[in-house]
């Protein structure tokens, strides 16, 4: 009979800059019989914060509250704003859409094919149109109808989701509707959108139409978290790729689908995998 294979877990931090965090924090990583098998850290010269992402090999039965215990004395030092997750636990994961379906295809099919460590709880529209591409691969989807009247009700029947599902990342798949300052908040750095366009140029509605008009040469897409102010979230990953006036904005449009699949279904991975901490209004992403 064959030993499970020992718990692998990922470690990130924030905290102010200073000599002997990486020692600190790899030290007791050593005594609690870890074996560091990636590590990765920046130190900010724009806000003086030190950002730190390590994965390692632990011993068998251990945790991630024994791991957190066997590492308080530095993260207490070094007043580190300290993040612990097992990496063989995918995320919770709900994907909002309304009528474009690209974007939630690619999430589901990232997701059967294994490249992508989320678990879709459930996908959430505000048209009925994608319960038969959530039936098809077999994921619960919950039609909320959003209307300018009813939007606070549908915002708490949204947000009663979230917590019954115990999800832990919302991503807004070409979800045409904008968050309340309140709902923005409440899922503050767990909560991405796909821009389609190249932020902070063209924000707004119809992105691909003012770039068509201003003669661009090339068009892309933008996730970014979700805060609330419109378009103005932290970038997590952009894409572009080459247009010109032979493109109509109709074809700008259809270039543009895949790019916006590819770049969200990115940000979601560096998500899910422990790979993005804030800094402020920007992103340090350890690739």
């Amino acid at each position: 009979m064959s030993m499970p294979p020992d718990p692998r877990f990922t470690i990130t931090l924030t905290c102010p800059d200073r000599p002997g965090i990486v020692h600190g924090l790899t030290g007791d990583l050593v005594r609690a019989g870890c074996n560091v098998v990636e590590s990765q850290q920046f130190s900010s010269p724009d806000t003086g914060a030190f950002f730190m992402r390590v994965t390692v090999d632990a011993p068998a039965g251990q945790t991630a509250e024994g791991l957190r215990a066997a590492v308080a004395l530095s993260a207490g030092e070094f007043t580190m704003d300290l993040r612990i997750r097992e990496d063989s636990a995918r995320m919770r994961t709900l994907i909002l859409g309304s009528t474009d379906e690209h974007c939630v295809n690619r999430l589901l099919f990232a997701q059967r094919a294994g490249s992508l460590p989320i678990d879709v709880a459930a996908v959430v529209s505000n048209h009925p149109g994608l319960s038969e591409l959530a039936t098809f691969y077999g994921v619960p989807f919950h039609h909320i109808p959003v209307t300018r009247e009813t939007k606070p009700e549908a915002e708490a029947q949204l947000e009663a989701l979230i917590a019954e599902l115990d999800v832990e990342l919302v991503v807004l798949a070409r979800y045409m509707q904008i968050f309340s300052p309140q709902l923005a908040q409440s899922l503050a750095g767990r909560a991405i959108n796909i821009h389609h366009s190249f932020l902070p140029s063209f924000k707004g509605a119809r992105p691909y139409h003012q770039a068509h008009e201003r003669g661009v040469k090339v068009i892309g897409a933008t996730a970014h978290y979700v805060t609330d102010d419109l378009d103005e979230g932290p970038i997590i990953a952009q894409e572009t790729i080459p247009v010109s006036h032979h493109h109509s904005a109709a074809q700008f449009v259809e270039m543009g689908r895949e790019v916006e699949g590819r770049t969200l279904t990115q940000a979601v991975r560096w998500h899910a995998e422990h790979r993005i901490l804030l800094d402020g209004k920007r992103t340090v992403v350890f690739h």
